[in-house]
């Protein structure tokens, strides 16, 4: 790398017509206005083992760089008050924040108790429905897709409708043979918005659809879909528990952080005051 520096601080040096800075002993490669770019300060901006004609088209984009935000800086602070230009507080402030956070984020790390119960889970949604009510309709459903040209259609349309274990078991097997696409997780809630995506349901009132439909069969010019809606939840209505469960989750351990950090900060102001290091003196 020093090679070609030397090399790079050579070459600009001889297309600055042997301008130099104001620092005795330092080669200066860029100015703009009264500032200085010099030679020690991009001693390790280049990875060693990189090519001369990338370490020079590297190094000419920083200083191009550097003499575009050195020319804006001075501007700025020719143009603002010197109220404006001073950041101290802001930086220290940032600095008060950015430990606190850090701080913060470790203690939460060691002490937060993410266990969560189902009791808890189900105690907090009986107490907070109305913070549960749905934005959207979900529905519980079995769906196949399959090409039309697919064996077999008559069972399949049997045993989709079918609540039978064993007929439940004929059809996991026939979709993971024949099916393009399938979902079979009835105990789970989808959002309706989601099946629209794979299924060409057309209706003009999604709520009117589910409150009158129960099996579906539509088809396009290449597949058949089969749909069985085991239930519903339409939009406006409590979001079911099951349906809200890692939510409820977020909640409670975001609930448990805010109180474990204003408990942190308590007991620091407690312990300084028990030790009497707080003085406190305007009254």
């Amino acid at each position: 790398m020093k090679r070609i520096l030397s090399y790079i601080v050579l070459v600009l040096i001889a297309s600055c017509s042997g301008s130099s800075g104001g620092e005795k002993d330092r080669v200066a490669i860029a100015k703009a206005n009264n500032e200085y770019l010099y030679a020690d300060e991009i001693t390790n901006l280049v990875p060693d083992g990189t090519s001369e004609k990338d370490s020079l088209e590297q190094l000419k984009k920083y200083i191009d760089n550097w003499v575009r935000e050195s020319l804006v800086i001075q501007k700025a602070e020719s143009n603002l008050s010197d109220e404006q230009k001073n950041v101290e507080k802001q930086l220290q402030d940032y600095r008060r924040s950015l430990i606190t956070y850090s701080y913060e984020k470790e203690l939460v790390r060691q002490k937060l108790d993410t266990v969560i119960s189902p009791s808890e889970i189900e105690e907090y949604y009986n107490n907070n429905q109305s913070d549960f009510e749905l934005k959207d309709n979900i529905i519980k459903v079995i769906y196949v897709k399959v090409d039309k040209k697919a064996p077999g259609i008559e069972k399949l349309r049997k045993w989709y409708k079918s609540d039978n274990m064993k007929d439940r078991e004929q059809l996991a097997g026939y979709c993971h043979q024949f099916a393009a696409n399938f979902y079979l997780d009835d105990n789970s809630w989808l959002l309706f918005d989601d099946l629209l995506k794979e299924i060409p349901i057309q209706t003009y009132n999604k709520e009117l659809f589910l409150q009158n439909n129960r099996f579906v069969e539509v088809a396009d010019s290449l597949n058949d879909y089969f749909l069985n809606i085991k239930g519903f939840k339409i939009k406006n209505s409590i979001s079911p528990l099951s349906f809200e469960k890692e939510n409820i989750k977020n909640i409670i351990l975001n609930k448990r952080k805010l109180e474990l950090i204003t408990k942190m900060k308590q007991d620091v102001y407690n312990d300084a005051a028990n030790d009497k290091k707080i003085e406190i003196y305007i009254k």
